[in-house]
């Protein structure tokens, strides 16, 4: 029994994806409902259900005081909105020393309503969202509430899902991969010889019933599954019941970015690539594995539970990397994201041994088992030394290491896909493989797929962005030699001398003075950081406020990390839209914050937190604290458009690859910094 704990605790390890994150606050709960008033008119109700620590505003709130509670309800054709929101709940006035004003806040429950006329006859949607502030002791944290409601339906709805880094779209994206490489690892030879003694032991129920058989082929199925998912729920769960959701962000985050557990997921990567490579053979004792299989005998629910275990402990070997792999991706949702992907893993990979056991006629439909099943397994080798780089990587861009640069983590891929290429056109064995004498036709696939890749890849050796792997490789400013990167600063300087040129023969307006604002301050931590497409900008949030006060510019906060795959991807394929580098280096003053890094401040900079009271004492600390306490989110990328006070210009947004909508929110921002309006404010 310790044995198979230390060997589900190492699984456990070998799988945790490179960063995960914790759920957004969220102390308020909402309940929203359609009450007819009359013929011609309704009532939106909305009943919110407070954390007994928070309290949230009124509809109505002085110009000094904090957020009121606003309906933004997009009106149509059905219907218009008649008048403003109003409170449904009666308090007493409260008197605010700091703002010195009166007000009403709601703690416990409350409840609001906006009046609507209806225009047209019939069903129709009612969407929207109400924005609402949510304050305790020393934090303050900013939040919407979706709606979308069917008129003429008796409908209510719970708190939506809170926005994450990801959204939906990308969540089925790594269910979807995960089940693939669930498929896939049934080819492993670890894996795929097991089938014929699944069929062996359904087969022979003496006195079963069809019913009895096909019950505990199921049962196996869900054990399989259990298997595979219930570790990680386990020891994830654990986390969040000791400490809540700080504690489970605190152990995931170490676990992402700090160099120990990632130098440890590239070992661990390396060794079982060498073992798929012949080097030599993985197992997990014969002794555990025995055990596990002198209890197959009994027929019983026990017997087909011990039935599963031997599949997973046998397979483990093959499978134990590829689920690596599976959830490399899930690492931009929140806690719960390794427990969704390991189970679409697990249902893939036991829905054929459960069809096995209902149907073991198919069987005979199988190809056998021989060279083919090891040709899988090299190539599995190659594909695992090319991902366990990525471990290696987010340690080495975490602390600043310059070990593996954009060049040389390309050179590394470069060279183990051209290696995989030559395998498969048999110009390179493996001890024990026999010549490769004619190709098949998938076999030719293959070849082709993977030489087109390596030539993809060769251009990014000079700066070419290589969109479609921004999430896995080193951002591009640690390239050595970025050829777009000369060329544009180039560029830039003859612009520059241009500019210059005429501007000495124009001749300014007399008594008009031609002056720019400027903020010629040394920007702190350049020699940390740099900004994606040669943009400029700071990192530090204190520099840059004072910059754009400076220049009169709203700032573009980019809430990062090293080691979030989808902030590269945001920055490959959104930010090198030319619209968006545009807006990005002329009317913003970027302020990138790295939430994971590892470099210590001085000890004149440490602080205690007032959410979590800790003390923080590096740069990544500072500003994951500062997003959580200021936005109530510790979700990357994470993007906001506020003016030199402190004032949202916009509704912050996360990942999305919408190029158009992204240029939509700059616009908006700049729009809205030009006229004074506001998103919300953030109470300091």
């Amino acid at each position: 029994m310790k044995r198979l704990i230390f060997c589900l605790l190492m699984a456990f390890l070998a799988v945790v994806p490179p960063q995960v994150r914790a759920q957004i606050i969220e102390p308020v709960k909402w309940s929203i409902t359609i009450q007819d008033l009359n013929d011609s008119e309704f009532d939106l109700v909305a009943t919110a259900t407070i954390d007994p620590e928070y309290h949230i505003y009124s509809t109505s709130m002085p110009d000094l005081a904090p957020l009121p509670t606003v309906f933004d309800i997009k009106t149509s054709e059905f219907f218009e909105a008649v008048g403003e929101a109003r409170d449904l709940t009666d308090v007493p006035l409260f008197y605010d020393d700091i703002f010195e004003t009166e007000y009403k806040q709601f703690a416990g429950t409350a409840q609001f309503a906006q009046t609507f006329r209806k225009l047209k006859d019939g069903g129709f949607p009612i969407t929207g969202e109400i924005s609402y502030q949510a304050c305790k002791d020393g934090q303050c944290v900013s939040l919407t509430e979706d709606v979308d409601l069917q008129y003429g339906e008796p409908a209510v709805i719970e708190a939506a899902e809170p926005e994450t880094a990801t959204g939906k779209s990308n969540i089925w994206s790594m269910i979807l991969e995960a089940i693939l490489w669930g498929f896939a690892a049934l080819l492993t030879p670890c894996v795929f010889p097991m089938i014929p003694m699944t069929v062996s032991f359904f087969m022979h129920g003496e006195g079963e019933s069809k019913a009895q058989g096909r019950f505990k082929a199921f049962m196996y199925f869900v054990f399989i599954v259990a298997l595979y998912t219930l570790p990680i729920a386990i020891i994830i769960l654990v986390t969040w019941l000791v400490g809540g959701n700080s504690v489970t962000a605190d152990i995931f985050n170490w676990l992402a970015t700090h160099w120990l557990p990632n130098i440890i997921f590239f070992l661990v990567f390396m060794i079982f690539a060498a073992s798929f490579f012949g080097a030599f053979e993985i197992t997990l004792g014969s002794n555990m594995v025995n055990k596990s299989d002198s209890k197959q005998n009994t027929k019983n629910l026990g017997g087909i539970f011990f039935m599963a275990l031997t599949l997973v402990l046998v397979s483990f070997a093959c499978t134990g990397p590829i689920v690596g792999t599976v959830l490399i991706k899930s690492t931009s949702g929140e806690f719960w994201a390794p427990i969704v992907t390991m189970f679409a893993f697990a249902v893939a990979f036991a829905l054929p041994f459960a069809l096995f056991a209902f149907f073991p006629n198919l069987l005979q439909r199988l190809p056998k088992s021989g060279g083919w099943l090891n040709s899988v397994k090299v190539v599995l080798g190659f594909i695992e030394v090319a991902l366990g780089f990525k471990f290696l990587s987010v340690a080495d861009q975490t602390y600043h290491w310059h070990l593996l640069d954009r060049e040389v983590y390309l050179g590394i891929w470069i060279v183990c896909f051209t290696l995989l290429g030559l395998y498969l056109l048999g110009k390179l064995r493996f001890k024990g493989e026999k010549e490769v004498k004619e190709l098949g036709v998938f076999r030719l696939i293959l070849i082709i797929i993977d030489f087109t890749f390596v030539i993809y890849m060769i251009p990014g050796m000079w700066g070419a962005p290589l969109k479609a792997l921004s999430g896995y490789l080193p951002p591009k400013q640690t390239l050595d030699f970025d050829l777009n990167r000369i060329i544009e600063e180039n560029s830039e300087k003859v612009i520059d001398y241009v500019d210059a040129k005429f501007a000495n023969m124009a001749v300014a307006p007399q008594g008009e003075a031609q002056a720019v604002a400027t903020f010629d301050e040394e920007v702190k931590y350049a020699d940390l950081f740099h900004l994606a497409h040669n943009l400029k900008g700071y990192f530090d949030y204190d520099q840059a406020l004072a910059a754009a006060k400076a220049t009169n510019k709203p700032i573009f906060i980019d809430f990062t990390g090293h080691g979030c795959v989808n902030c590269r991807e945001m920055e490959a394929n959104v930010w090198s839209d030319p619209r968006v580098k545009e807006m990005l280096r002329n009317d913003f003053v970027i302020c990138a914050l790295y939430v994971d890094d590892k470099t210590s401040l001085p000890e004149n900079e440490w602080y205690t937190s007032t959410y979590d009271g800790k003390e923080k004492k590096t740069i990544g600390r500072k500003y994951a604290d500062f997003q959580i306490s200021k936005f109530g989110t510790n979700a990357q990328p994470y993007y906001c458009l506020m003016d030199h006070n402190g004032n949202l210009l916009m509704k912050p947004r996360a990942y999305d690859l919408d190029k158009d909508a992204f240029v939509a929110f700059l616009k908006d921002g700049i729009k809205n910094f030009q006229e004074g309006t506001y998103y919300q404010h953030v109470i300091d």
